[in-house]
């Protein structure tokens, strides 16, 4: 089988080379700017070039006549549409990575869908958001990406081509190492953590939230098996933990890890800042199933939880960003006056 992957060269899609060579594939292509270093198998073949000008680099495309391209990088329409044209009438499968903010349930807790809760769990038939392009910011300029991502109608424009068959894979929010957001650090509390906090405050809606979540390399070889298996075609696949946790309890599983022996207390909504910067309905909780993936294609998890935290946390203590300090004082200072209204006391449990 010959694989052509455009991108794949940053955060999850060495880790999906890796698993496709171990595999048994060995013809696998890269298309990619060269703009990042990384370590793959040299076996590995690498056509350089800008995505938006993918038509350049066709008749390369035409000789390489691969058997499925994967879009690792689809962020908005503009994305998609030279991909959709320029492989007609050279491959007959396309694999696009997609995610799972397309479901309705991820609109209801940023409070852009409004209305009841979504029924859990999320399977691929889940209603999708109602409200599009979820990240636009007015401040910025029209053009800039955040103003043009969807995933919606790119899985719809690529789920109904007529030149290709193809298969849609929704990912979780994904964590390991290598990770570019840095998620233990912004979203599970790893900077106090990691600097020995006695007491973490956390707001107590976002403590008790369920989020799917993935590890990068199962994730990956999830992607790998949607790749290689001609069963995927046409389909549509979740990819998500089997079990769903809190944040609460990534939080504490880090906190194990790291040896940590302080106290987590959890303040009722509407007294600390968002946690993730945007105001949240954290009683819609995002549990999502990956029943079909593991029946159909036959996935599991390669590393079990604690191993891929463990992975995980290794990485991000040997790559701490700049603005690991953290400012005691201030968190000092909001535990003091939550005392002082009566809001917490110390002796709450975590």
């Amino acid at each position: 089988m010959k694989i052509l992957i455009i991108g794949g060269t940053n955060f999850i899609g060495p880790y999906v080379i890796r698993h496709l060579h171990a595999m048994g594939y060995h013809d696998i292509t890269l298309f990619h700017r060269g703009k990042t270093e990384f370590d793959l198998p040299s076996t590995v073949k690498h056509i350089y070039g800008d995505k938006m000008h993918l038509e350049q680099h066709k008749a390369a495309f035409q000789s390489l006549s691969p058997d499925v391209v994967v879009d690792m990088i689809a962020y908005t329409e503009k994305d998609i549409e030279p991909v959709l044209h320029t492989f007609r009438g050279i491959t007959n499968r396309l694999v696009m990575i997609s995610s799972q903010d397309v479901y309705r349930a991820y609109g209801v807790v940023r409070q852009a869908d409004k209305g009841p809760l979504e029924p859990l769990p999320i399977s691929e038939d889940s209603a999708v958001r109602n409200n599009r392009y979820p990240y636009q910011d007015p401040t910025k300029d029209s053009d800039d990406w955040c103003n043009r991502y969807d995933k919606i109608p790119l899985e719809e424009m690529v789920m109904n081509d007529p030149y290709l068959t193809a298969t849609v894979v929704r990912l979780p929010a994904v964590y390991g190492p290598n990770d570019p957001q840095h998620r233990l650090f912004h979203y599970f509390k790893l900077k106090p953590l990691h600097h020995g906090r006695p007491i973490i405050l956390l707001n107590e809606g976002y403590a008790n939230w369920f989020w799917s979540h993935g590890y990068v390399e199962d994730v990956a070889y999830g992607i790998a098996l949607a790749i290689t298996n001609k069963r995927a075609a046409g389909r549509l696949y979740n990819i998500a933990e089997l079990q769903t946790r809190t944040m609460l309890d990534f939080i504490h599983a880090i906190g194990d890890q790291l040896n940590w022996q302080g106290k987590i207390i959890q303040v009722p909504s509407g007294h600390l800042p968002d946690e993730l910067g945007i105001p949240l309905r954290t009683e819609q909780n995002i549990i999502v199933e990956s029943k079909r993936i593991r029946e159909e294609l036959g996935y599991r998890e390669i590393f079990s939880f604690k191993e891929g935290l463990k992975k995980t946390l290794d990485w991000e203590l040997a790559h701490l960003p700049e603005d690991i300090g953290h400012d005691d004082d201030k968190d000092d200072a909001i535990l003091n006056e939550l005392r002082k209204v009566g809001v917490i006391s110390t002796d709450q449990p975590s």
